[in-house]
């Protein structure tokens, strides 16, 4: 029995994911070589940018009708998650694919698929000797998965971003289990928040006041207390998805330096995502409140205090969503609003004032970003890039 050629797309994709840019320490070289090959093959032009040294911006451009208009920005990043490969039942950076059409590999869905549909289906579009109105700039960003401090947060503030001009922007999105897809128009707000709890120390045999143990159970206690309501909301209430709740969790406890030693200080670390709809100040101010009442000198450190950002609309106000939503009706996709889980690098875009949607083609398919045996089905993958090509054309030629 012969074996059915493999889609050159999925050749191509499969060639991206065996580049293990796998955190800690990575190394772009060979996500750049790979991109400058895309690029040739395309006829396309690139740049790159630099916010930091060795942590490339690579940026394929494809000229519209009128350069002049504001440009469309098709986000994504080459890094991935670390792996634990003996959890893993194919290598993860093998890109093995199986009898049934699943492509094995961190990266597969989160998200070197989406880099790789705008690639392929600017390759399509330009086959067809279609050109849009309106410039569309191919970003692949370095570090997203560690917050973006060197990628995108940096470059959204460069002269060279504003060179490109940018009124709208797609990003990643997640994959929908159902026959539904998500789109995503706005993040919710990461703090992540250490709170220092100082103390009387002495010998663990004794009943001091005031010791940094007593403030650290008032201000845990406090912090699990609300994440204990937001979760009984989002238990009780089925309209409400994960991002539409103030998410707590303690996720790191330090302090002390013997079992019969008192420590002079604990510091307890919280992550925080607020909602969209928490004012910020208040939130703040509630939390210092907690800390008085928990005990005197009590400090707050925040290791990330991202500011609150506006939800890009989703009505007749946004051209770009009423070219995306009639698009999405003409190929009969069903979608699902749903404000997004964690932290992508569009809540920097969105922070400049640029309108930009989260949407990863992905239906019908098991959520396993970050997980062990991350994996695309070639069809999905396929089907994908389908839909990037008339999302394109649609949003390509939004009239000024």
């Amino acid at each position: 029995m012969t074996q059915r050629k493999e889609d050159p797309a999925v050749t191509n994709f499969r060639e991206y994911l065996r580049i293990p840019s796998v955190h800690p320490d990575v190394n772009y070289d060979d996500c750049v070589t790979f991109l400058k090959k895309q690029s040739d093959s395309l006829g396309l032009p690139y740049k790159i940018y630099y916010a930091v040294p060795k942590k490339p911006i690579f940026v394929i451009t494809w000229a519209g009708k009128d350069p002049s208009l504001p440009a469309v920005l098709l986000n994504s990043h080459m890094d991935v998650v670390p792996v634990f490969p003996e959890s893993w039942t194919h290598p993860p950076f093998a890109a093995e694919k199986d009898e049934n059409g699943n492509i094995f590999a961190r990266g597969s869905q989160d998200m070197k698929c989406v880099g790789i549909q705008y690639i392929e289906a600017v390759r399509r579009l330009k086959l067809k000797n279609v050109q849009l109105l309106r410039t569309l700039h191919l970003v692949f960003n370095p570090d997203e998965e560690i917050g973006g401090v060197d990628g995108m947060s940096k470059f959204v503030h460069m002269k060279e971003f504003r060179d490109l001009n940018v009124g709208f922007a797609l990003d990643e999105g997640m994959a929908s289990k159902a026959d539904h897809f998500i789109l995503f128009p706005g993040e919710r707000s990461i703090w992540q928040i250490h709170v220092h709890c100082p103390g009387n120390p002495g010998h663990g045999s004794l009943l001091l006041s005031n010791t940094a143990g007593e403030k650290l159970r008032v201000v845990i206690d406090k912090f699990m207390d609300f994440r204990q309501n937001q979760k009984a909301r989002l238990e009780n209430d089925p309209n409400l998805t994960i991002g539409d709740v103030t998410t707590v969790n303690l996720t790191v406890i330090k302090g002390g330096v013997q079992t019969n030693v008192i420590p002079q200080e604990m510091v307890a670390c919280f992550d925080v995502r607020l909602a969209c709809d928490v004012d910020h100040d208040e939130f703040e101010k509630m939390v210092n409140g907690w800390c008085k009442e928990a005990g005197s000198d009590i400090k707050i450190e925040f290791e990330q205090k991202n500011p609150k950002i506006e939800v890009t609309k989703l009505d007749e106000t946004n051209p770009w969503w009423i070219a995306f939503k009639k698009e999405c009706d003409n190929m009969g996709l069903k979608l699902k609003r749903e404000i997004f889980p964690g932290g992508t690098d569009g809540r920097y875009i969105r922070y400049v004032g640029i309108p930009a949607f989260g949407f990863s083609p992905m239906n019908n398919t098991p959520v396993l970003l970050h997980d062990h045996d991350e994996y695309l089905n070639e069809s999905v993958f396929l089907r994908g890039i389908d839909i990037y090509y008339n999302l394109l054309s649609a949003v390509g030629n939004v009239a000024p």
